[in-house]
């Protein structure tokens, strides 16, 4: 993937696909306003969803141990998983074990991060997307633009061409004739996955949430096809981020009022899919639990960017994202679009690649992020931290220890100005003289930039200088140059 500047640039020019997110996001984002002002405590249980989840974080290892002694004495078996290859080789074992080589699976962000269908491919397995809109993107040989939605970037024409293009080599085909009426096209998902379901003896779901004290796994869904996967195979494997855990009943009851009206703008899901190991006669008889880090330790030993660890998978702040709303989700080049992808991606990965170190760039830093994250994760000040981290280098954690990275290339000019800025700031008298000369020199100023600048003006006007500095404004208006107040 290119860095998300030269991605940007080409979604941009796609008229069809800025219509697309334009309609969609502003419909999502129009409906979540609406279901979040019927709570009056909304902004209470947003504290409180923080506030539960920081306490988690700071007590991960007690919470994971627990949580796998639970899940251990209810009948299941606990997995770990230290990164993406761990966790793909520990999956595909168990699909192989079990003398299946088709597999349904469950929406799953975490099995999307590592790249499992690709994995699970290689090793002759085929897993089939029952989610809808995952659906339409596994038959579209493409690839996810939103954490909710993944084919937002579809409209229903290329979804009907998609169906009677594609579905007939996954499956059951298209009905004859299919308009791209919204329930024609449901129906026809409808019948093409019904037969997978029925047929399927292993079944591959992530969860939203975990239950600590009992070893619960939380799955919520609009469809159904969660309900499907988790209920009628013989095994289910189930791929979750160790930040995933919840300590108590008590705490998911939070999180279950904040992610509906955040994600879907539902008072509440209408598929709320939790089980706890395994009982005979009722559901999978073998149930395998995976827990991935994949980068989620090194996260957490952030003390600003492990806020990101919060998030609950809501979408809420790429329907805002006016960033988001113009490029897409394929620009950021992850799992995670958009920008809550921007400060999680490049803290999983690193920043040694250009798309990388380019991601905590993806954003005017307006903030409306932060005002609609149901659990308050500050994504401005982790985005501004993650750019300290591109330009300057320093001690990051890598794998639980501690090292230093470079700058990244391409930042010289931009660390030059950053340093000259904070040298003016620590000298008054130089800061004075240059916004005198600049006042001066106003009728002089380019409407574009020289130099590395150029990137910059190229879309947009040099803001005017003004007329005076605030410090002239306040010794004029005030008589005094402020010092003591």
């Amino acid at each position: 993937m290119p860095a998300f500047p030269v991605a940007a640039e080409s979604a941009t020019r796609n008229e069809r696909l800025r219509a697309n997110l334009t309609h969609a996001t502003h419909t999502i984002r129009d409906k979540r306003a609406r279901a979040v002002a019927e709570l009056p405590d909304w902004q209470r249980l947003r504290a409180a969803g923080a506030a539960i989840k920081d306490r988690t974080l700071r007590h991960l290892d007690t919470y994971l141990e627990r949580l796998e002694a639970a899940v251990t004495a209810a009948g299941g078996q606990v997995h770990w998983a230290a990164d993406a290859e761990a966790a793909n080789r520990i999956v595909t074992e168990l699909v192989l074990a079990t003398g299946e080589r088709e597999v349904v699976k469950v929406k799953s962000m975490a099995t999307q991060e590592i790249e499992l269908n690709a994995a699970l491919e290689r090793a002759g397995v085929r897993a089939f997307e029952t989610d809808l809109a995952e659906l339409i993107v596994q038959l579209g040989d493409d690839l996810p633009s939103h954490i909710l939605v993944p084919a937002i970037h579809r409209n229903r024409r290329e979804i009907r061409d998609i169906f009677a293009e594609r579905m007939g080599a996954w499956g059951r085909p298209a009905p004859e004739g299919l308009s791209d009426e919204p329930a024609d096209l449901a129906e026809a998902a409808r019948l093409h996955l019904r037969q997978k379901f029925l047929d399927a003896k292993v079944g591959i779901s992530g969860a939203n949430f975990m239950v600590a004290e009992t070893g619960t796994m939380v799955v919520v869904e609009s469809e159904g096809n969660g309900r499907m996967c988790l209920t009628l195979p013989e095994t289910l494997i189930s791929v979750v981020g160790i930040e995933k855990v919840v300590p108590t009943w008590r705490d998911l009851e939070v999180f279950l009022q904040l992610l509906p009206r955040s994600s879907t703008a539902e008072r509440m899901n209408p598929y709320t899919s939790m089980w706890t190991g395994t009982t005979d006669g009722d559901g999978p008889s073998t149930f395998h639990l995976v827990l991935v880090d994949n980068g989620r330790t090194d996260t957490l030993a952030d003390e600003v960017g492990r806020q990101a660890l919060r998030c609950i998978r809501c979408s809420a702040c790429l329907n805002v994202c006016p960033v988001y709303e113009r490029a897409g989700g394929h620009a950021y080049g992850s799992a995670y679009p958009g920008p809550i992808g921007a400060i999680l991606t490049p803290q999983l990965r690193g920043v040694d690649s250009a798309l990388d170190a380019s991601l905590p760039y993806a954003s005017s830093l307006c903030g409306a992020c932060y005002e609609v994250c149901p659990v308050a994760i500050d994504i401005p000040e982790v985005l501004v931290r993650l750019r300290e981290r591109v330009v300057e280098g320093g001690e990051v954690t890598v794998r639980g220890r501690r090292v230093r990275i470079r700058p990244a290339r391409g930042h010289a000019a931009e660390r030059a100005a950053m340093r000259a800025a904070a040298w003016a700031f620590d000298h008054p008298g130089a800061m004075v003289a240059g916004q005198r000369l600049a006042g001066r020199m106003r009728r002089f100023q380019p409407r574009r930039l020289p130099g590395p600048g150029r990137a910059w003006s190229a879309t947009r006007d040099v803001p005017p200088l003004p007329a005076e500095s605030f410090r002239a404004w306040w010794r004029r208006t005030r008589g005094d140059d402020g010092e003591g107040d």
